[in-house]
């Protein structure tokens, strides 16, 4: 079953715990603005919106042992591995709407211990502008949406790094990250250590998108769970101005359009995250309406006109 004919089931996580800027907890409802819900449906998808989940407010503390919020983002990320896993378990495609990408943290759990129950190869694409690969020893800020791709590898606290049924929950092998162009001194050193396989903006420029998800996509097979974890701030600030923490020079939009369509035409996408969209510093809703656009890519929506 592909991307194109499995059903899905969307649900919001109006937070922005873990985050720098308040804002992100209003994504779910832009993007359901946007019409991401209807758009898909379009497709011929069968499409169930499970509304929103709950959680704890933003308590707006300080960091506290170089964790800012722990207690919190712990509590969400619970309530989307459960949901993740219902979803996954019923057969049908979760796609998370955030919310910040601390997020992600429970829906790639979710997935991860659902593909090692079916004996399924897990592939990660982390679609960011950061490598989200601090830890509290080298954090400037303590926010946890700078760490998530650390604490599913491993490196975090406790509490976060054994959300699942394993642990590490990931393996940097089974990830690819695409769009990175800020990581710190710290980060940068830690995300060499541990060998994470990084497409930064350089090599996107030298060698260009399409060799760059030719290698992205390379050893994916029909036995291969692809997770399409798509932070808005991979896009250039000047098409996607409605996020957190806008870093210029980004991927552009056909840029970005040949990636979703590359994801497509292997139908092995079986779970999304969508994150980062910040209607408080948006322009009339573009970034969610140009996510929204994006994610009919991934769903098969194409600009192919040769065979």
């Amino acid at each position: 079953m592909t991307a194109q004919s499995r059903p899905v089931s969307v649900f919001g996580v109006p937070t922005d715990i873990g985050a720098a800027h308040r804002g992100a907890s209003m994504g779910p409802e832009a993007l359901r603005v946007a019409r991401l819900v209807e758009s898909i449906a379009a497709r011929g998808i069968d499409i169930r919106d499970e509304g929103n989940l709950g959680g704890p407010r933003n308590p707006l503390t300080k960091p506290v042992d170089g964790y800012r919020h722990l207690e919190e983002v712990v509590a969400w990320n619970r309530s989307i591995m459960a949901m993740s896993t219902r979803i996954l378990g019923e057969g049908r495609m979760p796609i998370m709407l955030g919310g910040d990408h601390c997020l992600a943290m429970g829906s790639i759990t979710a997935v991860a211990d659902h593909c090692r129950a079916n004996g399924k190869k897990l592939r990660v694409l982390w679609l960011d502008a950061h490598a989200d690969f601090n830890t509290r020893d080298i954090t400037p800020s303590g926010n946890l949406h700078g760490m998530p791709v650390a604490c599913l590898c491993g490196l975090g606290p406790k509490e976060l790094v054994e959300l699942g049924k394993h642990v590490p929950a990931l393996l940097p092998e089974q990830i690819r990250q695409i769009g990175i162009r800020s990581v710190d001194a710290g980060e940068k050193r830690l995300v060499r250590e541990h060998d994470l396989d990084i497409y930064d903006m350089r090599y996107i420029d030298e060698i260009g998108m399409r060799r760059v998800m030719e290698e992205v996509l390379d050893g994916v097979d029909t036995n291969t769970h692809l997770h399409v974890s798509f932070d808005v701030d991979m896009l250039d600030p000047h098409i996607a101005p409605g996020t957190g923490t806008r870093v210029p020079g980004g991927v552009n939009y056909r840029e970005a359009q040949l990636m979703m369509e590359m994801i497509a035409d292997t139908g092995l996408m079986g779970s999304l995250d969508l994150v980062e969209v910040n209607p408080a510093l948006d322009k009339r809703n573009a970034t969610a309406k140009l996510a929204v656009d994006l994610v009919e890519s991934l769903f098969g929506k194409s600009t192919l006109m040769r065979d």
